[in-house]
């Protein structure tokens, strides 16, 4: 894992989650792209030179927030970007080579009952990036343990699993897999792809009416550093990617999420 990128917001966590942007990127010897993107809607007679103001007021932003966060030994590239967030991320993607990006769950609210705002919900749902969501205020620790959580283990692109099997030999960590059989199951679904099943400690089996309730009746039993699913159509959340924003009583995880994107 070279390249990590992190989208940067307004929320009063953004320092602390750029320290474990930091100390995760640290474990990998990654570089970190921190980015940082503002929409400007000029008007007939704005100041013309309203464009630069904004950039550097954002590189300020971001230069201020890095003073409270400890970057020994990580390259740090840092951007500012005009445009529309998604956009900017995937012509982001389409320049450098980006292994993982890290996200909060709330980078512009802090509504109590959200777990993933509408930015973060819409960078989930529409970009090809992996993704990570951080808790907010989480300290970085090794990922000594993995659940995965599908409904389906049928995967045709086997380097959508990277960013999984890179953080498993970094730490070493003992992954486990759920198997969720729900009404939409299929046959084959349970077929472990081989790629998957070098990595994978043990497998579990349950019948539940989506993926999440599995979560929940093995979470205890496994006690993971790290959730990882899948982003499909009818994958992981079900319904729930239809919404740019998902509230806590829908699903919420209080240690990071790894979503990994394009597995068909």
């Amino acid at each position: 894992m070279k390249n990590i990128l992190v989208p940067v917001g307004n929320s009063k966590n953004a320092a602390s989650h750029l320290q474990y942007v930091m100390d995760f990127a640290r474990a990998f010897g990654a570089r970190v792209y921190v980015v940082r993107v503002y929409h400007l809607k000029l008007n007939p007679g704005t100041f013309v030179k309203i464009d630069q103001v904004l950039e550097q007021e954002n590189l300020a932003y971001i230069d201020d927030l890095l003073t409270h966060v400890n970057c020994e030994n990580v390259e740090v590239i840092v951007k500012v970007f005009k445009g529309k967030l998604v956009n900017i991320l995937e012509l982001i993607c389409n320049t450098i080579t980006v292994d993982l990006m890290l996200i909060e769950p709330k980078m512009n609210i802090m509504r109590t009952e959200v777990f993933l705002c509408k930015i973060s919900g819409e960078i989930i749902k529409k970009t090809s990036i992996p993704t990570v969501i951080v808790p907010e205020g989480y300290e970085f620790k090794s990922i000594l343990n993995i659940l995965i959580a599908i409904k389906s283990a049928i995967i045709r692109k086997e380097s959508a699993l990277f960013p999984l099997l890179h953080v498993q030999r970094t730490f070493n960590s003992v992954v486990n897999l759920l198997l969720v059989k729900t009404p939409f199951y299929t046959d084959g679904d349970f077929v472990v792809n081989k790629v998957l099943q070098t990595v994978v400690s043990e497998t579990v089996f349950t019948e539940q009416a989506t993926t999440f309730k599995g979560v929940l009746e093995y979470y205890n039993d496994y006690t993971p550093d790290m959730l990882c699913v899948f982003r499909r159509k009818r994958g992981f959340f079900n319904k729930m990617w239809e919404k740019n924003v998902i509230l806590k009583k829908d699903f919420y995880s209080h240690i990071p999420v790894l979503v990994l994107k394009g597995v068909k």
